[in-house]
C-alpha cells in the first residue's frame, strides 16, 4: 500500500493520478490534497478518496471548501503556501505527486524532500529554478525523483540498464504544437481559443499555451539538465508531430532506444508511483500496421523563439533559468486573458532577460529574489506594450 499527497489534484495530472487511484484501491491510499480554486471539484475528491489533509489557495477558498463538505467532516483543510508544504510533506503519505502549476510547486518539494518522500514530478518549474539545489537535497536525503512528465518518463525508461557513462545524447520529442505549420506571417493574429487547442495533448491552460509557443519543451530542457545531469551540449529537441515516440536517448555505439506509447499521461504518471513495478493499465498500443507514420524535424527557432531563449538560459544558468521561468509565467498570464498578443509573450520574457544581471551559484534566497524581480520587470514591459 503506498499513501499518496498529490499537489495539484484539480488539474489534469492531478485528476489522472486519482483515476488510477481509483482503479487499484488495493495499491494506493489518498492522504492529503491540494488545489487551488477548483473547489467544487477538490470536494468531490474529498468525499470520494477521504484525505486526512486539503489545501486551497487562500482564507476564503478553504471557507468555501468548508461549507461544501458534510458537518463533521474529519478532513483539515489548510491554505496558503504554508498548507502546501504540510500536505507535500504529511507524515504518513510515501509518495508526493508535485502537479502544481508554476514557480508554486518549488518550495512544497523541498519541504516533501526534506521529510524524505519519494517525489513525482510533474512540476517542471521546481529544476527549473533551482535544479542544482533541489537535487543535491535529495541526493542527500536519499530521496528519489522520479518524472511524471511523459518526455522525462521516456528518456528515464531508456536510460535504464545502460551505463550513464555511454549516453551521447538525450532526444527530447515535441509535437510542434498547433501553429507547427502556420506560416510566421500569420503569428501576429494568432487568438488564444487558437493557441489552447493542442493537437494531441488535453492538458491545462498555462502548459497549453507553453506548448504552443514551444517554451514548454524549452523547460523541459531546463529540467532535463537537472534531473539526469547532462549539460546543454547532450540535449536536443525533435519535433515529432504524431506524439507517439515520447523521446529517445542515444548511445555512443549509435544506437538509439526510444520509449513509445499513446499520447497519454496515464502511463508515466503510474510508471511514477509505482516504479519499478508497471500496473496493468489496459492503454491501447498504437496501431502501427494503420497507416501510422513516425516523422521527424527541426524545431523552426525563428518561428518558436521561447525554445531559443530556453536554450540560452540554460547555457548560463545561474539565475537566468528562473528569470526565464517568471517572465513567462507572467506573459502567459497576459496572453490568457487578452492583454497581449501571441508573439509578445517572447517579447516579454527577452526583454525582462536583457535587464537581468544573472547570479552565479545562487543560493535559494538569490533565486527567489530573481524570481520576484524577474516578475516586476516582466510587468513593467506588459504594461508598456499594453
Amino acid at each position: 500500500m503506498k499513501c499518496l499527497s498529490i499537489l495539484g489534484s484539480t488539474g489534469s495530472i492531478g485528476r489522472n493520478a486519482l483515476s488510477i487511484v481509483a482503479r487499484f484501491p488495493d495499491i494506493f491510499r489518498v492522504k492529503a490534497l491540494a488545489a487551488g480554486k477548483n473547489v467544487e471539484l477538490l470536494a468531490d475528491q474529498i468525499r470520494r478518496f477521504g484525505p486526512e489533509l486539503a489545501v486551497v489557495g487562500d482564507e476564503s477558498t478553504a471557507d468555501d471548501l468548508k461549507r461544501r463538505l458534510p458537518a463533521g467532516s474529519a478532513v483539515t483543510i489548510l491554505h496558503g503556501p504554508e498548507g502546501y508544504c504540510r500536505a507535500a510533506a504529511h507524515d504518513p503519505v510515501d509518495v508526493t505527486l508535485t502537479a502544481v502549476v508554476g514557480a508554486a510547486g518549488l518550495q512544497p518539494t523541498l519541504a516533501a524532500i526534506e521529510a524524505g518522500k519519494t517525489i513525482a514530478l510533474a512540476n517542471k518549474e521546481t529544476l527549473v529554478m533551482a535544479g542544482e539545489i533541489v537535487m543535491r537535497r535529495a541526493r542527500k536525503k536519499g530521496v528519489a525523483i522520479l518524472p511524471v512528465d511523459s518526455e522525462h518518463s521516456a528518456i528515464f525508461q531508456c536510460l535504464q540498464g545502460h551505463r550513464r557513462a555511454d549516453v551521447s545524447q538525450l532526444l527530447l520529442t515535441a509535437s510542434g504544437g498547433p501553429f507547427r505549420e502556420l506560416d510566421r506571417r500569420e503569428f501576429g493574429g494568432i487568438t488564444r481559443q487558437q493557441a489552447l487547442k493542442h493537437p494531441n495533448w488535453s492538458m491545462g491552460p498555462k502548459i497549453t499555451i507553453d506548448s504552443a509557443t514551444l517554451m514548454n519543451k524549452g523547460l523541459e530542457v531546463l529540467e532535463a539538465r537537472w534531473l539526469f545531469d547532462f549539460d546543454h551540449h547532450h540535449i536536443r529537441v525533435v519535433v515529432h508531430p504524431q506524439s507517439i515516440v515520447h523521446s529517445m536517448v542515444a548511445y555512443r555505439d549509435g544506437s538509439i532506444i526510444a520509449q513509445l506509447g499513446i499520447p497519454d499521461m496515464k502511463a508515466a504518471i503510474a510508471y511514477a508511483l509505482t516504479y519499478p513495478e508497471r500496473l496493468p493499465l489496459g492503454q491501447p498500443l498504437p496501431d502501427f500496421c494503420d497507416g501510422v507514420a513516425l516523422t521527424f524535424q527541426d524545431p523552426d527557432l525563428e518561428k518558436f523563439p521561447c525554445l531559443g531563449l530556453a536554450f540560452q538560459a540554460c547555457r548560463q544558468g545561474g539565475t537566468v533559468p528562473a528569470v526565464l521561468n517568471a517572465a513567462n509565467e507572467i506573459a502567459v498570464d497576459a496572453f490568457l486573458a487578452d492583454r497581449i498578443g501571441f508573439m509578445d509573450i517572447a517579447a516579454i520574457i527577452a526583454g525582462t532577460l536583457d535587464s537581468h544581471r544573472s547570479e552565479a551559484n545562487p543560493d535559494l534566497e538569490a533565486i527567489i529574489a530573481a524570481d520576484r524581480s524577474a516578475r516586476i520587470r516582466a510587468g513593467e514591459l506588459l504594461r508598456r506594450l499594453g
